[in-house]
């Protein structure tokens, strides 16, 4: 798809079909987020991938807006360390959110859908994932081919008005 197509296309998706993600499009995928820019390139963050359907079912009990997680084709957990300077904390959550859209975007491209969801509980986040002390599972991303419909770009996207949003020079 073209880059353009992609972004109106892209949208969060929590049903999907019951058929694998080949190798080749989910390490596409991997590569469009190692590759995605950081704060001062510190690449603060590492990936769980996770397919086995046990530890999917499992890992939806770290949030309540986890429910699409065992139905997905494969998750991927955004791990980061923690931190107690604030403005490393800033610039990690900035750097998570990058490479979260990286991941979406990638995966659109390929016609794979994607939906974010939280990770509260870290204690069952640590417990299937496997992450070191010092880390925490920041974001799932749980990705899988549409159930209800092919991506498309979308005509009339639910957004606030472009001359509500956009400013210039000041507010």
């Amino acid at each position: 798809m073209e880059t353009w197509d992609v972004i109106r296309s892209r949208r969060n998706v929590r049903s999907y079909e019951d058929r694998p993600i080949s190798e080749d499009d989910l390490e596409r995928v991997l590569e469009a987020a190692r590759r995605t820019p950081s704060s001062s390139n510190e690449q603060r963050w590492d990936f769980v991938v996770v397919r086995d359907k046990d530890r999917l079912e499992r890992l939806s009990h770290v949030w309540r807006g986890a429910a699409h997680i065992p139905g997905s084709a494969a998750t991927i957990a955004l791990i980061a360390p923690e931190a107690d300077d604030p403005r490393v904390r800033e610039s990690i959550a900035y750097d998570l959110g990058q490479v979260t859209m990286s991941i979406m975007l990638g995966a659109a491209d390929l016609g794979i859908g994607t939906g974010h969801s939280a990770a509260r509980d870290q204690e069952v986040a640590r417990d299937v994932l496997g992450f070191p002390d010092g880390y925490y599972c920041a974001w799932l991303i749980g990705l899988g081919y549409p159930a209800d419909r092919p991506f498309k770009p979308i005509e009339k996207p639910s957004r606030r008005p472009f001359e509500d949003v956009v400013h210039h020079e000041q507010w």
